[in-house]
């Protein structure tokens, strides 16, 4: 997949269709992303949206449209998710039920737990202050 950056209509759209859901809104990727209990559920890919699915709504949509596993880095398909082919995302009202579905399913998951910040991390932003002070 090529990355690239996403347009501001597809930002907004996804916003858009992302009101009334209590979500949180971060980046991944360098993309707008959106969260429910720290599980990330959908986000854009470039101009493409990708989302979470239960397995059985997963198995339901390809019956329906053609859906590809998400794939950010070649080799690499993350669990769960998919990207949804441009009729589904251009049509309102299944992207909605798609939504509502992906919610349902990432509701149902455990907080993901924020993993501690690794030793090597902290050392190298000490470091970078320690240079910039040096620096002044």
């Amino acid at each position: 997949m090529e990355w690239k950056k996403a347009s501001q209509g597809q930002v907004e759209y996804l916003a858009e269709m992302m009101k009334g859901i209590p979500c949180e809104h971060r980046k991944m990727f360098g993309y707008p992303c959106y969260f429910i209990n720290r599980n990330m559920f959908i986000g854009l890919f470039g101009d493409d949206i990708f989302i979470r699915l239960s397995p059985e709504d997963r198995a339901e949509l390809s019956e329906r449209a053609e859906i590809v596993p998400f794939e950010p880095m070649a080799g690499r398909p993350m669990k769960d998710y998919v990207m949804l082919p441009v009729e589904l995302v251009e049509d309102r009202e299944q992207l909605a039920s798609i939504i509502a579905k992906s919610v349902e399913y990432t509701s149902t998951l455990p907080e993901k737990v924020k993993k501690p910040r690794k030793a090597g991390a902290k050392k190298a932003t000490k470091r970078a202050a320690k240079k910039a002070k040096e620096s002044d």
